[in-house]
């Protein structure tokens, strides 16, 4: 548990030193990280950015547009893979990005049931977000649409996430009380999510 917590601690931090060193690009270049298929969680990013902007340090806006354009820099490439690669590529490579056939599965299905929407509303899921711009690429869906709709639907994700940041901000004094008399469960809270979120990226990639 000690190593666990200790780990986690580290990545919060670093989090932390690369939104304060960097200001708003350093959630966009974190941001974009998450969005190139690397399990690097928003939800680990943005409630910080959040709790920066309740201390003043910028506004919500800045925090959630910022983390908008990393999540369209971070899909840029993932989408020239896959378009460039086609499914043939993304099925032998893919599990080197993260992306499991029945990611793309589930990519196709929400195509099909929404079309060029599906980007909007899977940018505002967890997991499936930072999945969807390969498959959207091999899809050939239409690039400027793409863009849009990936810079709207992680808009709205970001401005959640900030949100929830400005929130724990806000009553710091209250959470740090519940920190201290319940770190232990809070801790295996954070690594059991933390652990379910890998899961679903690698779980899949076996049954490949």
């Amino acid at each position: 548990m000690e190593l666990i917590n200790t780990f986690l601690v580290q990545i919060a931090s670093w989090i932390e030193a690369t939104i304060t060193a960097m200001g708003p690009w350093g959630i966009a270049c974190l941001m974009a990280i998450e969005s190139c298929n690397i399990p690097l969680p928003s939800e680990a990013i943005l409630p910080f950015a959040g709790y920066l902007v309740s201390k003043g340090v910028f506004s919500i806006h800045t925090a959630a547009i910022f983390g908008a354009i990393g999540c369209v820099i971070g899909s840029i490439p993932s989408y020239l893979l896959g378009s460039l690669g086609g499914r043939p590529f993304v099925e032998k490579y893919g599990k080197w990005f993260l992306i499991s056939k029945k990611d793309l599965e589930t990519a196709d299905k929400w195509q099909q049931k929404w079309g060029d929407w599906a980007f909007f509303i899977c940018r505002m899921l967890p997991v499936v977000r930072t999945f969807i711009s390969l498959p959207a690429g091999i899809l050939k869906a239409n690039f400027p649409k793409f863009i849009a709709f990936t810079f709207l639907g992680s808009l709205v994700w970001s401005y959640f996430l900030v949100w929830v940041g400005i929130k724990f901000g806000m009553h710091s004094e209250v959470f740090k009380h519940i920190w201290h008399k319940f770190d232990a469960a809070i801790v295996i809270a954070c690594v059991v999510l933390f652990v379910l979120y890998l899961y679903h990226h690698f779980k899949n990639l076996k049954e490949s």
